[in-house]
């Protein structure tokens, strides 16, 4: 099999989380204004509904077959044996899934209002599985991805503004939608005979297969509890109004840290083949690698949020959201070290297949979450939540150091260490750039634009000075490519 270079997967794995996220944030001031807010209530109510069946049939599959699969890539045969089972085990999760879904329609006569629509949104969870993203990955397929994100997209944009123009039409926005984030997984399916021979079996491995997919499956839904504990907790104690207000900061940062993850995901396949294969050394470069560009994006990423929030919650939310800056504010912990945790667990304990660890550290966080949020919502509102969701995350950090300090030992280096501290002088650069910045223009989105730019030509001009190894090799290798 032909190596694919990191580089340009993370890259291109980038300009599709961007995609997805520009999508919404494109179509949404356009639909909300067409379909007004009982329109867009059932959309998101029905949307919400099937998104639990989704998790169902999706179980803990994804995490699982990139992993496994990761390691026989190179074996077509080996491979296609294990993708045909997967794809059956997946089959078989979507048909459970679809009954409990009737019968929740069945049995649940308020829903009925919202039949039509969950049915639409219900077939993404045919689509999904048919569509064997989890292939794609494995084989790092990134510019089959991306190419064929951007031209679904495009015509999703093009379908939207021709079939929702009334205020009736939420139905044929949740079809757009589902043709969105799903329609291009027919064409998955057929392209997938290039890489491997598919097809459903009954000969699949149960007692292999369940316990791994059970456990991942279980840490999702604890993962999701506890993402959700926030917003569920402060509209229980709070209002409406306080809600919307963290929602935002919320928003603002999974954004970020999702944006930064999508740069590293794209190791994940290649440090299991790696581990799977026994190849030691290749494994620990790499995951030196993959920390050391984390922390030359977060560092910097993270202490800009905090300079810049008023000016990232007016032009996303507008002046009523300006009391958010605080509680964005109190995120960015979470924000500079959630990244890492996300490292640990899908780069090194997935890999090891240590994947209760992670169970416990995520059920450890989830519980002092909500536990803090019980204490300190009623006392400070959307801050008391963002407090508590930096101490959860510092908890699971500490926790995967834990867990993979045998896996670690011997990574850092003194020039790793060496380069963490150029990083840390950089980002502090941003500190008096944004103060000047902001005392100099009145006009919000040049203050957001002006400062971002000259703090990124600050901190690159920091890291050259400091000699940092990361930089220069990037450098280094872009000279090359120039010079051929």
């Amino acid at each position: 099999m032909k190596k694919k270079s990191l580089g340009l997967n993370a890259f291109l794995n980038g300009i599709r989380s961007v995609l997805n996220l520009l999508f919404p944030l494109l179509t949404f001031p356009y639909v909300s204004r067409i379909l007004g807010a009982t329109g867009m209530g059932k959309y998101n109510f029905a949307n919400s509904i099937v998104s639990y069946f989704l998790m169902i049939a999706a179980l803990g599959i994804n995490t699982y077959a990139v992993r496994e699969g990761a390691r026989i890539r190179d074996d077509r045969k080996k491979f296609s044996n294990f993708a045909s089972q997967i794809f059956s085990y997946n089959v078989v999760s979507t048909v459970v899934s679809y009954v409990l879904l009737f019968f929740c329609l069945a049995i649940f006569k308020n829903l009925q209002d919202y039949k039509t629509a969950i049915l639409i949104f219900s077939v993404q969870v045919f689509f999904t599985t048919i569509g064997i993203e989890w292939i794609y990955e494995v084989y790092e397929e990134y510019v089959y991805i991306t190419i064929r994100s951007i031209i679904f997209k495009l015509i999703s944009i093009v379908l939207l503004f021709l079939l929702v123009r009334h205020q009736n039409d939420y139905l044929n926005y949740a079809a757009v939608t589902v043709f969105s984030s799903v329609g291009s997984n027919v064409l998955n399916f057929v392209h997938s005979r290039k890489i491997c021979d598919i097809r459903l079996t009954l000969n699949i491995d149960w007692k292999k297969h369940t316990g791994p997919i059970f456990i991942i499956f279980a840490s999702s839904i604890a993962a999701q509890v506890y993402v959700s504990s926030d917003i569920t907790l402060l509209g229980i104690f709070k209002n409406d109004y306080v809600v919307g207000i963290y929602s935002v900061s919320s928003k603002i940062y999974n954004i970020i840290k999702n944006l930064v993850q999508a740069v590293v995901v794209v190791t994940v396949p290649r440090l299991s083949m790696l581990l799977g294969q026994r190849h030691i050394p290749e494994f620990k470069a790499l995951l030196r690698r993959v920390t050391d560009t984390l922390a030359l994006l977060t560092i910097p990423s993270t202490v800009g949020v905090f300079m810049l929030a008023p000016q990232i919650i007016l032009i996303i939310s507008g002046k009523e959201y300006l009391r958010g800056v605080s509680s964005l504010r109190l995120l960015c912990p979470a924000l500079a070290i959630s990244v890492f945790s996300w490292v640990f667990a899908f780069c090194i304990l997935m890999p090891l297949k240590k994947e209760k660890k992670f169970l416990i550290a995520t059920i450890a966080s989830g519980v002092l979450n909500i536990g803090l949020n019980l204490i300190l919502i009623p006392l400070m509102s959307e801050n008391g939540a963002a407090i508590t969701t930096s101490l959860a995350e510092i908890l699971m950090f500490g926790m995967m150091v834990y867990y993979c300090k045998d896996t670690i030992n011997g990574i850092f280096d003194w020039i790793f260490w060496r380069d963490i501290l150029s990083y840390l002088i950089g980002a502090f650069t941003i500190v008096p750039i944004c103060i000047g910045v902001n005392a100099i223009f009145k006009s919000t989105i040049v203050q957001l634009l002006f400062a971002t730019a000259v703090s990124v030509i600050v901190y690159g001009t920091v890291l050259l000075l400091c000699g940092n190894s990361t930089l220069k090799d990037a450098l280094n290798s872009l000279k090359m490519r120039l010079n051929k």
